[in-house]
Parts: structure tokens; C-alpha cells; sequence
């Protein structure tokens, strides 16, 4: 009779019916020596409910709050700011001393455009070459990974 009373209790307490009552039953039956052998399955499972409640913490857990991390980036960030201020200064006076060439020769400036203009496009087109590149790595991911 006990046995019938135990499985029922059991098909209440997965399906989350029972009482506390009810559940410290299960408990006192399962942590007993005289547990039925088509239950023996259930028994590490409240063996482990009845040994969690005095588990204590072995390690001090560590929270960082998000503003003190917010304040890490934003001082970093800032740090960034700054020095690249302090570059853009330095070769601003660089460049103001220095005399940056001009022609006499319309000729001869129409062409040394044309070689930077080259320049320029060259390292414009190597650059959108390498966007082609991500642009297969995101088809290849698409394929991989489908989202929706």
C-alpha cells in the first residue's frame, strides 16, 4: 500500500502537484534503507535535495558593477581622445612649417595629380577588394548560420 502511495506521489511531483508535506514524504522515504527497486532511480535525486540545503559556498563571488565598467571604457576612451588631440597638434605645426611644393608649369602640376589621383584610385580599389571578401565571408556565414 505504501509502495501505491509513493508512485502517486512521484506522478504528482513531476508534475509539480504535490505539497511541501507531500515532498518531504518523498524525501523521508527516499533517504530511508528500504527504498522499492523500481524506484532506486529516484533515490540520488532526493538524496541530492536533502544535501543541497546544507551546501555552503566555498567561493566569494565577485560582481563588477556596470557602471564601474562603463567608467573604465569611458576613461580609456577619453585617454584615446587626448592623445590623439595631442598628435593631430603636433603635426599640424609639423605641416605649417614645412613648404608643400607648387608648380610653375601647369603641365607639370596637371601630371603629378594624375600620378596622386592614380595612387589614390589603386589603394581605393585594393581596399574595396577587401570588402568583396567580407562580403563572401557573410554569404558563407548566412549559409552556416540561418537566421531569421
Amino acid at each position: 500500500m505504501e509502495l501505491d502511495n509513493i508512485k502517486s506521489l512521484l506522478e504528482k511531483y513531476f508534475e509539480a502537484e504535490t505539497t511541501i508535506a507531500e515532498e518531504n514524504e518523498l524525501k523521508s522515504y527516499f533517504s530511508s534503507s528500504n527504498v522499492a527497486p523500481e524506484l532506486e532511480q529516484y533515490k540520488p535525486m532526493f538524496g541530492y535535495f536533502s544535501e543541497a540545503k546544507y551546501e555552503q559556498p566555498n567561493h566569494q563571488a565577485t560582481i563588477q558593477s556596470k557602471t564601474k565598467r562603463n567608467l573604465t571604457w569611458i576613461s580609456i576612451a577619453a585617454s584615446v581622445v587626448v592623445l590623439f588631440g595631442i598628435g593631430a597638434f603636433y603635426f599640424n605645426q609639423e605641416t605649417q612649417n614645412q613648404d608643400l611644393g607648387s608648380f610653375e608649369n601647369p603641365e607639370i602640376a596637371f601630371r603629378e595629380t594624375q600620378k596622386a589621383l592614380d595612387l589614390l584610385s589603386g589603394n581605393f580599389n585594393k581596399g574595396v577588394q577587401s570588402v568583396q571578401y567580407v562580403k563572401e565571408y557573410e554569404i558563407a556565414k548566412d549559409k552556416v548560420f540561418i537566421t531569421n
